[in-house]
Order: structure tokens, then C-alpha cells, then sequence
């Protein structure tokens, strides 16, 4: 049946229903305006679907395999029978659930849903096409548009994710079957979030970076303990190549990768074969090319409201969300900064209470970011440099999991908690942390920063015992030069 074109007005059109849109759309209703939330493919948008929770429950679901295995320490011995398919299964229904409950949320808070892909059709107007052959499309007049039309993968020339053999992360994702092997593409946090997986499931990874490390951007300190433990798990580093083609070769392919400054005769690799003076090949099954994610505003038409993306492909926003254009506001990672969930869903709060005449303001002093990798990375604020930078004497203080009891009794002690404060006044400035629940520890450290808690007010703080909470208690202590766990120097 052809539906055609319809007419219905909102106060606030949403697109996109990601952690920043379905947020941004529930705040709205929650302030009594109107809101509609045009989502073109899943609720819950790429975090929820096709990344940060199936990760995440495929990390954890790996890691038990893995802990269970390396337990002799402890007395423990065990070969753990993995069911890939099963874990598969668990993994999404988790997804299910998480996302059948945004849907259950944004009709409970008188959301009106609607399925298609929007596109500005003038000044205050959105057209939406809806799915499907015969499905028609309908126009709505908003008074307010949040544009939340969050990324997709960046594309390697030579590497299109058309092609069987070649894997985004979100296919990496949805595998229902190990293969052998994989070349992953990039060694950045995706990249080595899902190598770290499947080293642990027994697939021969080999991650190739144009770079010279691993997860550029942050402290080498952090990033050590991460490439060290990946290496012990097999996984194969090659860093200074750029992939750039790959051909079928038997029953897998060969990707070949490329080094103007490499002499191949001098430099034979473990799993892949140099074969001249600036060519590496690495026969595999499968390569996942992980390199990064780019913004999505090329389905939006924004001719037609004389909005224009600037040269990273983003829209410029003010402390409010809002854009060029007054009644148009943008977040997640259509918008400058991180690419991370949790900024999108401020920024969408914050948006829809804009929307709604709110005095509400962004504020990006703690923005935390966590790597899920074994350790996992956590940082939040100004690292050492980048407070001295901006003119700060710097206060650092670290504790090595090491010395904390809890680290001991779970048989993960790598790492360190560190802060850093200004000299002067007391104040934390940033922290970071490598090993165990580092992503849930800087929770804290984050609070601190947003509240404008002093070193003092951390290290004063009672902290449960035996916890590795009480990593961050000491960190402030060593910071003011009083540490009980840790030498003062």
C-alpha cells in the first residue's frame, strides 16, 4: 500500500535515535514539549547495536574463558569448552534487551517513534522516507531539529567493506564463526579491543599500524602494559606499515602493506613474508580494517538549510548544542570532540533543555574515555603535560595496583592509579589509570574533577577496605607526599 506523503508538526524532531538522540528526544518529552525521534535503522544506534555493548559482552564473555584458563595460581585448572555460537547468542541478547528497553522508554515518556531516514526539506521542515517499497514518506514541521546522525566506519582505499573477506567492526561484531586468522587493520581502540578478544578466542592476529605504537593519544605508560600483555597472548604488532591492497590467494587472501623507509631484506616478519624493499605480505582469512570513524551528515541535505560541515566533516556547535542555523542543534559525533556515548547523551540533554528555554550550558572540563583492552585504560582531565601546558605546576601522585590488597586477591595487579592536581591550590586537574576496572574507577576521579575536589578532599575521603577504590585514596595521599602504601618519592 502506498502510505504517500503526510504532514505532522513537533516541537522537537530528533535524528537518530543513538545514545545522544533517544536521550536528547526522552529529555524533551520529560520537559512537556513534543518530541519525535526518526531513527533510520536501530534504536539505540551503533553503541547499543553494533559496538560498545556486543564488545563488551564479548570481552567479558572471553575474559571468563581466558581468567579461567590462566588460574593455576590459584589452584585452579581448568580448559574451558567454548561455544562460539552459544556466546554469540548471549551476546545478542544482551543487545536485545538493552535496545527493546530505548524503544519501551521513549514510549513510556510520550516519544513518538518513526521509522526512515530524514532529510531537511527547508527552513523548520524534515522529510522522512520511510523503509520499504510503497511505504511512502512524510513531511514534519518542527520548531526545533537535534541532528544525532552519529559515524560509521572509515573505509581504507582498497579495503571496501563490500567485499566478503573484509570486515568493519560492526561485521567483526556479528561473526558467527572464528576464522583461523585476521589481519586487523589500525591499532587503535577498536582495533585492539577486538583483537584482544579473538587472540583470546585462538585466532592468529596480526595487527598492522601505519603508526609507530599502539593507541596513539595516550601516555606511553598506559599504552606498555596493554601491548605487552596483547604480545603475550600472540597477538603480532607491525607498526610502520599502511595496509593497501588484498587479493584472494587459495582459501583465504594476502594483504599486502606498504613502507617506502623499510628494507625488507632486513626486516623478515614473524607471520608475514617481506617480499622487496618496501612490501610486506600476510596471508589470512579475514582483515578487520579498524582505522577510525568519520561523521555522517551526507543523508541529512543540509543545502537545504544552508548548513555546511567543516573540513572534519562535523557541525560547529556553541556551548549549547546549538548550530549556525538558531533552531538546529547538533550532538555526539556529528559534533567537535570525542567520538564517545556518554558526551553524546549529555550533549543531549543539555540540547533538548535548550529546546525547551532551560539555562543549561555544556561543560567539557571531565569528559572520561576508557579503553577496554586487558588492562583496560581509563583517563579523565589534564594529563602531567597538558597541565603544564596550561600553565599549572603540576601535583602528581600514582599508586602501583601492586601495593593495593584487592589487586592481589584477584590475580591482576598490573598498573597504576595516577593524579594530577594543581601545586597550588589543590585542585585535580586529571587522572589516569591502567589495570584492573580502570573504566569504573575513574568514575570517582571524574567527580572529583566536576565537583572541584581538592587532593585533600580524595585523600580524606574513607574509602571501603580491601577495594581498589582505595587505589585513587592513595594516589592523592602519595600526591600530597604522605602515602602509607607507597614510598613518598
Amino acid at each position: 500500500m502506498v502510505v504517500g506523503d503526510v504532514s505532522t508538526g513537533t516541537d522537537v524532531a530528533v535524528v537518530g535515535g543513538g545514545p545522544g538522540g533517544y536521550v536528547a528526544a526522552i529529555r524533551a518529552a520529560q520537559l512537556g514539549l513534543d518530541a519525535t525521534l526518526v531513527e533510520m535503522d536501530a534504536y539505540g544506534g551503533t553503541c547499543l547495536n553494533y559496538g560498545c555493548i556486543p564488545s563488551k559482552a564479548l570481552i567479558t564473555a572471553t575474559d571468563v574463558a581466558h581468567d579461567a584458563s590462566n588460574a593455576e595460581e590459584m589452584g585452579i585448572y581448568a580448559d574451558p569448552d567454548v561455544d562460539f555460537g552459544e556466546m554469540v547468542a548471549w551476546k545478542d541478547g544482551v543487545v536485545d534487551q538493552l535496545t527493546g528497553g530505548v524503544e519501551k522508554l521513549c514510549k513510556a515518556n510520550g516519544v513518538n517513534l518513526m521509522q526512515g531516514r530524514a532529510e531537511f526539506a527547508g527552513n523548520d521542515k524534515l522529510r522522512v522516507v520511510h523503509g520499504g517499497e510503497g511505504q511512502g514518506s512524510e513531511t514534519i514541521e518542527y520548531e526545533h531539529c537535534i541532528v544525532a546522525t552519529g559515524s560509521q566506519p572509515i573505509e581504507v582505499p582498497g579495503f571496501e567493506f563490500d567485499a566478503d573477506p573484509v570486515l568493519d567492526s560492526r561485521q567483526a561484531l556479528a561473526m558467527d564463526e572464528l576464522p583461523d586468522s585476521i589481519v586487523v587493520v589500525g591499532a587503535g581502540y577498536i582495533g585492539m579491543e577486538i583483537s584482544t578478544v579473538l587472540a583470546k578466542l585462538g585466532v592468529d592476529v596480526t595487527v598492522v599500524e601505519m603508526l609507530d605504537e599502539a593507541l596513539a593519544g595516550y601516555p606511553d605508560d598506559l599504552t606498555q602494559p596493554v601491548k605487552q600483555r596483547a604480545e603475550g597472548l600472540g597477538i603480532d604488532f607491525e607498526f610502520g606499515l599502511a595496509a593497501d591492497s588484498w587479493t584472494e590467494s587459495g582459501d583465504g587472501i594476502v594483504v599486502t602493506a606498504e613502507d617506502e623507509n623499510r628494507e625488507a631484506s632486513k626486516t623478515p616478519q614473524a607471520d608475514g613474508e617481506a617480499v622487496d624493499g618496501d612490501t610486506t605480505e600476510f596471508e589470512t582469512d579475514n582483515v578487520l580494517v579498524a582505522v577510525g570513524r568519520e561523521p555522517v551528515t551526507d543523508t541529512l541535505n543540509l543545502d537545504a538549510i544552508d548548513l555546511e560541515p567543516n573540513d572534519d566533516g562535523r557541525l560547529e556547535t556553541d556551548d549549547q548544542a546549538r548550530t549556525a542555523v538558531e533552531n538546529v542543534f547538533a550532538i555526539g559525533d556529528v559534533a567537535p570532540g570525542p567520538m564517545l556515548a556518554h558526551k553524546a547523551s549529555k550533549e543531549g540533554q543539555v540540547a533538548a533543555e535548550v529546546a525547551a528555554g532551560e539555562p543549561a550550558a555544556l561543560d567539557y572540563q571531565a569528559i572520561p574515555a576508557a579503553v577496554f583492552t586487558d588492562p583496560e585504560i581509563a583517563t579523565v582531565g589534564l594529563t602531567e603535560d597538558e597541565a603544564s601546558a596550561e600553565g599549572f605546576e603540576p601535583a602528581v601522585g600514582t599508586f602501583p595496583f601492586r601495593a593495593s590488597g584487592r589487586a592481589l586477591t584477584t590475580g591482576d595487579s598490573e598498573g597504576f592509579v595516577r593524579v594530577v592536581a594543581d601545586e597550588e591550590s589543590g585542585f585535580l586537574l586529571g587522572a589516569q589509570i591502567v589495570g584492573p576496572e580502570a573504566s569504573e574507577l575513574i568514575a570517582e576521579l571524574g567527580l572529583a574533577i566536576e565537583m572541584g575536589a581538592t587532593l585533600e578532599d580524595v585523600a580524606s575521603t574513607i574509602h571501603t577496605h580491601p577495594t581498589l577504590a582505595e587505589s585513587t585514596m592513595e594516589a592523592a595521599e602519595h600526591a600530597l607526599g604522605h602515602a602509607i602504601h607507597t614510598l613518598n618519592r
